[in-house]
């Protein structure tokens, strides 16, 4: 499919509801991309759009910024057909028209495998993103998209860290920025500042068209939830705690933990004078939290 022009018209005047929560989320996504070098000029960002409210309004985003930003970076939206029963092909092949956004729409029965494959009540998650992984790899390449955008927000990442540290023994969650193992690819996360809660508003006032996952429902997806509901009962108890978790990450003491891959306790010895390791770090000042 021919890739449509961006549309240069200037965008409609929006109600100051919405118009105030787009400054939000763009004056975060700015700041995400800024910490961690996200974009940069002359990039052609593949923009993975899987019809659900988080990838919706990281396109929707992204294309604000490219209008205000003093580089110059492209986009496309790349979305995988999986099969899925009851999927409406339509939806995104029509947004994406009627928006003048270049698109590529990637159809692969991956819906099939994974129902094959995974005995039923058993978690399809980790196979169906294996599956999807290698696609947007390949298309990226085809494409010559030089950074792969996801749609995983704040939310997610506290949550996978959540799940790692409950499920997996890790300490680890999902970077704004990581390269594919082969080394020729660089996802990017640039919704990492923000919180679900806006995406869902900000998707309900900017009518995009959801799309619903067939997919969904397993036992991965229960754990989660169970970990969304965790965070949520520990935010409406602590106000500020996803804040602090989200800080957190960002702000991490290899030597207050028990990983000698990143603290050498092996050759740990007193030694006079001021030290930045140790219990330097009990007497530091928490970070500031939005």
């Amino acid at each position: 499919m021919q890739p449509a022009p961006l549309q240069t018209s200037p965008p409609a005047k929006l109600a100051d509801e919405t118009e105030k929560l787009q400054t939000r989320l763009c004056r975060l996504v700015g700041q995400a991309i800024a910490d961690y070098r996200l974009i940069e000029d002359g990039d052609k960002v593949m923009v993975c759009l899987s019809g659900g409210k988080d990838s919706y309004g990281l396109l929707d985003i992204l294309l604000l910024l490219r209008q205000r930003a003093p580089i110059h970076f492209d986009l496309v939206a790349v979305n995988l057909d999986q099969k899925q029963p009851g999927f409406p092909a339509h939806v995104l092949p029509d947004y994406l028209t009627n928006r003048g956004i270049p698109f590529h729409i990637e159809t692969r029965d991956t819906y099939s495998i994974v129902k094959r494959l995974i005995p039923e009540g058993q978690t399809t998650c980790s196979l169906c993103s294996r599956l999807r992984r290698g696609h947007l790899y390949r298309i990226a390449t085809d494409l010559g998209a030089t950074k792969i955008a996801l749609g995983h927000h704040r939310d997610d990442i506290n949550e996978t860290l959540f799940l790692n540290l409950f499920f997996t023994g890790k300490l680890k969650a999902m970077p704004p920025k990581l390269r594919s193992k082969d080394g020729r690819h660089l996802v990017i996360r640039p919704l990492a500042y923000v919180k679900e809660a806006d995406l869902a508003r900000y998707a309900a006032l900017r009518s995009f068209p959801i799309i619903p996952c067939d997919l969904c429902g397993s036992q991965e997806d229960l754990k989660r939830k169970e970990v969304k509901t965790l965070l949520q009962q520990w935010e409406n108890r602590s106000p500020g705690s996803s804040d602090s978790v989200a800080a957190a990450i960002a702000n991490v003491a290899p030597s207050l933990l028990m990983d000698q891959r990143l603290f050498n306790f092996h050759d740990l010895q007193a030694s006079p004078g001021h030290t930045s390791e140790g219990d330097a770090w009990l007497d530091a000042a928490p970070p500031a939290t939005e």
